[in-house]
């Protein structure tokens, strides 16, 4: 458990308090900035979103750096992010922020990617994220982001940047999961 890897597993392990601070109302009230109102809560929550997505920058600069890349690290790190992404993006859902369809679509992707990747590691392979995936990540980061923080610094301007940012994630996700399972493509076809 090399220091990459323990990033990536205190990454895993902000979810809950993640998720507590978005769900839970502590009573802590409002705050309004750069023309966002929001729960206190909420705004706490998404800075701990913040702060874990750039962890995954973190460890992977760290692993390459010190070439400290691991097998281990090639499967926690996208798995962290999935359950981090997911989790955010079913929250946004409750919260009224997402519609149901887009996240759907989002989260079956990683499903049936992260099923595939199953696939491979069966047969000895681990795939890491290749530049397609790592931009899809980012995009679903900014957009849940934005959502999370009310769009903020648009909203004065009345730019929907939250919404249009969903929908580039949505774009690079569906994108990156055609494009991860043409590249594998011979595991399914090979399959007997």
């Amino acid at each position: 458990m090399n220091i990459p890897n323990r990033i990536t597993v205190s990454r895993v392990l902000l979810i809950p308090v993640f998720v507590l601070l978005m769900l839970v109302d502590f009573g802590w009230g409002q705050m309004t900035v750069l023309g966002a109102t929001m729960p206190i809560e909420h705004f706490v929550g998404a800075m701990i979103f913040i702060i874990a997505s750039i962890t995954d920058w973190v460890d992977g600069y760290y692993a390459r750096k010190y070439n400290l890349v691991t097998n281990m690290g090639k499967f926690l790190d996208p798995l962290a992010d999935k359950l981090l992404v997911s989790a955010a993006f079913i929250l946004l859902v409750e919260l009224g922020t997402a519609p149901a369809w887009v996240v759907i679509i989002i989260i079956s992707r990683e499903f049936a990617v992260t099923g595939l990747r199953l696939i491979l590691a069966g047969g000895g392979e681990v795939v890491a994220a290749n530049q397609l995936g790592k931009i899809k990540t980012w995009a679903q980061i900014v957009a849940i982001s934005a959502l999370l923080l009310d769009n903020i610094f648009f909203t004065m301007f009345s730019i929907p940047f939250a919404d249009i940012a969903l929908y580039v994630a949505l774009f690079f996700t569906v994108w990156s999961g055609a494009d991860y399972f043409y590249l594998n493509r011979r595991v399914l076809l090979d399959s007997k």
